[in-house]
């Protein structure tokens, strides 16, 4: 693979990341001395009409000659490819997925975009989910001090979940004290962010059939609580997300009693009625979710669009969020013929925009989003489809539903070249700097635990392993780092076990911590690019690249042979950063260890 022709929008390649509208800017891709090219061409899309644009050779060493090509940035989302022409065969195409002897579509091609980029910080984070019923109690919480809802089955910290529907009104009483009084161990962890699940009150553990948008939950500490927590989250130099749901309310959201109340009131016009006021959309069929309505103007206004809509006032002190996870994102504003997502996404950006610039917008969305990911609207979206589901899918221990999606039957394991290409197709439809942005997760409240997906604990080292060394921005749920065991989606919402000292030193625990502190290290793995190098049924590797850095990751699920990979991709005798596998030079080639399952990073 290292010995084809390579292209990406990482700093080597697109030195400008940040274009203007009509802007020429240079684009490079690196072509190995052992193509017998005669030309290179860019092919750009402008206007919807393709141009076919000569490239030339900038610089060459050993090993590769770069080509150069001038981009004219004439639209917001200008799409590219390149053309090589070889002496003995036909030209072959160059996109974001590979490369290619035939004629392609325009869905793989290379992307740069000029809309406002994601902010800058989101690149160097490392975000942990937290559900707050679940993550810790502190001595004044307050469903130890004052008799628990009507609503609620109060349990002990230790007590096992139910199963549904009643986990989902089983009260731990976590809280956001508890959270404040854990920042410590988040920190040495070497967390950053931290993503809360919803704090809005609601009659629920979970918390996403809000009865209001105004407060915080008073079982959480009420909105003192939050600022206080804001406050020593931001004075450690970390960052705080919130979690929003704009698909829908709750049932008891006071906007949906006034709009049951009076078929007459502005708040009918925010939601579905078929027949009023009992017959309503809800999300799923669920009837404690009824599903906004966003041709309302007044529900635009009081939940995403300006500085007074829920979205923007949250973003300011006290609270001051440093941004928003939207639920179910790829939902909101869609129903039958209705289609308003976009406008609900540009508009969310704009209200960040205005109210606090660097503020990030995070969609949950578990599907193919490449076309909702072109720059003005999301930032990025937590990645299932383009990373959790391919990378549980190689790991998985036997068959399994290795995602989000309970409606998907159990499959069988995938080989790293099926998942590989998952992996490319997902990352080669949208620009890379959105890519980089994309949240990559081994699981959430809404899955199974990555440990009893991937059965023995070396697996989930390895899978611990892509998610700090893959592109994109790596998000940890809550106890994921301790090992923990969860085969369905509510179990997996049980409380952080912090009286079980012998989970925090365990050597799961400890890898979590080195290779969090890799990633913090190496600006190869938060800003580098991306070649792959090895792909086979059990084991995978690829090169994260800057101008001045070069680093290898090799994951195996197996044991298998010693991999060969070309002796010229190593700069400098190679040092091993984790895993203590050694790489060994020979003439010809890099050999590297096939056993497995495991997972190393080597300086190259």
């Amino acid at each position: 693979m290292l010995n084809q022709p390579h292209h990406d929008g990482s700093m080597q390649h697109v030195p400008c990341t940040e274009p203007s509208l009509d802007q020429t800017i240079p684009v490079f891709v690196r072509v190995p001395r052992t193509w017998p090219v005669t030309s290179v061409h860019l092919r750009v899309v402008y206007d919807e009409d393709p141009r076919l644009l000569p490239a030339t050779v900038d610089r060459d060493d050993v090993h590769d000659v770069w080509w150069r090509a001038d981009l004219p940035v004439h639209n917001p989302v200008t799409r590219y490819r390149f053309r090589l022409d070889r002496k003995s065969s036909g030209p072959v195409w160059l996109n974001g997925s590979g490369v290619w002897d035939h004629d392609v579509s325009d869905y793989g091609d290379f992307r740069v975009t000029t809309f406002p980029p994601p902010p800058a910080w989101a690149a160097d984070s490392v975000i942990y989910q937290i559900f707050p019923d679940r993550f810790a109690r502190s001595a004044m919480a307050p469903v130890l001090t004052g008799s628990a809802p009507a609503w609620a089955i109060p349990a002990a910290w230790n007590d096992p979940v139910l199963s549904e529907p009643h986990a989902q009104v089983q009260l731990y009483g976590g809280d956001l004290l508890g959270i404040e009084e854990h920042l410590g161990y988040l920190q040495d962890l070497g967390v950053n962010t931290i993503y809360l699940t919803p704090f809005f009150p609601a009659p629920s553990s979970h918390r996403y059939n809000a009865t209001s948008f105004d407060h915080v939950d008073p079982l959480l500490g009420g909105d003192d609580a939050l600022a206080n927590l804001s406050t020593a989250v931001h004075r450690r130099g970390m960052r705080l997300l919130g979690d929003l749901t704009t698909n829908h309310s709750g049932s008891t959201h006071e906007w949906f009693r006034a709009a049951q109340s009076d078929p007459a009131s502005e708040e009918a016009g925010y939601y579905y009625f078929r027949k009023h006021p009992d017959d309503y959309i809800a999300w799923y069929a669920n009837p404690t979710m009824p599903k906004f309505n966003f041709a309302s103007t007044g529900l635009r206004r009081r939940l995403v669009d300006g500085p007074g809509s829920v979205v923007g006032r949250w973003l300011r002190a006290p609270y001051a969020l440093d941004g928003w996870r939207i639920d179910v994102a790829n939902m909101t504003g869609r129903w039958a013929a209705d289609d308003f997502n976009h406008e609900i996404a540009t508009t969310m950006r704009a209200t960040l925009a205005a109210e606090r610039p660097d503020a990030l917008l995070l969609a949950e969305h578990a599907y193919d989003a490449t076309a909702e990911l072109l720059g003005d609207g999301w930032h990025s979206i937590m990645n299932y489809a383009g990373f959790t589901s391919p990378v549980c899918s190689w790991l998985a221990e036997q068959s399994s539903r290795a995602g989000v999606t309970d409606e998907d039957p159990p499959a069988p394991p995938r080989s790293g070249s099926q998942i590989v290409r998952t992996m490319r197709e997902f990352a080669a439809a949208v620009p890379w700097r959105t890519a980089a942005a994309n949240v990559n997760l081994l699981g959430s409240h809404d899955t199974v635990r990555i440990r009893s997906v991937v059965g023995s604990e070396e697996r989930a080292a390895t899978a611990a392993g892509l998610l700090f060394t893959y592109p994109g921005v790596p998000m940890l749920y809550m106890g994921d780092e301790l090992g923990l065991l969860a085969d369905d989606r509510e179990r997996a919402r049980a409380p952080m076990p912090w009286a079980d000292a012998a989970r925090f030193g365990s050597p799961l625990a400890r890898t979590y911590r080195e290779l969090i502190a890799l990633r913090h290290d190496q600006p190869a793995l938060r800003h580098g690019g991306l070649r792959w190098a090895h792909v086979s049924a059990d084991a995978i590797a690829f090169l994260r690249e800057t101008p001045t850095d070069r680093l290898l990751v090799l994951a195996t699920r197996a044991d298998g042979p010693p991999i060969h990979l070309p002796a010229t991709i190593a700069r400098t005798e190679p040092s091993n950063l984790h895993g203590g596998g050694s790489a060994a030079i020979t003439q010809d080639d890099l050999v590297l260890p096939g056993d497995g399952p495991a997972f190393h990073v080597w300086s190259l």
